[in-house]
């Protein structure tokens, strides 16, 4: 096979892979890229102006590489600049750009940290649900405290309210995330962490444990449901006239590693549930002090 086909070849096949993988990825719509709520949807907006932020020096090099590839190709009697090497106004270009990007992107990075933190409340005229989220092995137990219920592996949330979520784990550290709704957030025993989320849209979310670290991890799924505020207070009534305690024993229980395969609803539980589960660990860390974002005043 002839070099100059070769060189075609080098060209074509990686721009082939990323234009696939361009349309692929379009069909697929990744969750990170179709948000449902506010939260997410910020994330998405610089998500998005980073990367086509990142195009002015992705599509010149890309550019510079073909035009190279051909230009100085061994068959190919290509003019000899040797002045380029060390040319000034080039050397400008290529390190000014990137230079200028990494300014732009510090700036967002600093405003966006303290603007999308979330231990920070969401500014609404609507009163915030408060939902406790407790990690076990391998699924999630979700405690409403105010409405004295609590599930296994089912969120269900009202439409346009906050959602303040207190996180704490009774197994390994493992990381809380619902892509169409927020980013993830880190869930460890001992401690509560803190986030808050909003839906703007009806419909179901899927929430993962992003951070494998095990057996039964990667099948640590749970499904988030966005209804009306209506919806959610008759479902908040109906699971609180089931015939389903959750227990300290039965907690026992279910804290063990296992998998369900529906959601488990519970019409009332074990007070200060949450507070046991935390406190538990607190003779594994005597005398230490815990920062604002480790340690909440649960």
């Amino acid at each position: 096979m002839s070099k100059k086909i070769l060189t075609v070849l080098a060209i074509l096949i990686p721009l082939s892979i990323v234009a696939g993988l361009i349309i692929y990825g379009a069909k697929l719509q990744p969750a990170i890229l179709v948000p449902s709520g506010e939260i997410a949807r910020r994330q998405y907006e610089i998500l998005r102006f980073a990367f086509w932020l990142s195009m002015i020096v992705i599509i010149p090099v890309f550019g510079l590489l073909i035009f190279i590839s051909l230009r100085y190709r061994a068959s190919k009697k290509a003019k000899y600049t040797p002045d380029w090497a060390h040319n000034n106004q080039l050397e400008a270009v290529w390190w000014g750009i990137p230079i200028v990007i990494i300014l732009i992107l510090s700036i967002i990075t600093w405003r966006t940290s303290h603007t999308l933190d979330p231990y920070k409340p969401l500014d609404k005229a609507t009163r915030p649900l408060e939902v406790q989220v407790v990690s076990l092995q391998w699924k999630w137990l979700f405690i409403y405290p105010e409405q004295n219920i609590a599930t296994i592996n089912y969120l269900k949330i009202p439409k346009d309210t906050p959602i303040n979520l207190k996180i704490t784990s009774d197994a390994p550290m493992n990381s809380f995330w619902i892509p169409k709704l927020a980013g993830q957030i880190y869930t460890m025993n001992g401690m509560s962490t803190k986030l808050h989320i909003i839906a703007n849209e009806y419909g179901d979310f899927e929430g993962y444990s992003a951070n494998i670290s095990g057996e039964g991890f990667a099948d640590m799924k749970f499904l988030v449901n966005s209804s009306s505020p209506e919806q959610f207070e008759s479902w908040a009534n109906v699971t609180r006239y089931q015939d389903n305690f959750l227990s300290l024993d039965r907690y026992k229980l279910l804290s063990q590693p296992s998998t369900i395969e529906e959601p488990e609803y519970f019409s009332g539980f074990q007070p200060g549930l949450y507070n046991t589960i935390i406190e538990k660990y607190m003779p594994m860390y005597p005398n230490q002090n815990r920062s604002h974002h480790q340690m909440e005043s649960y």
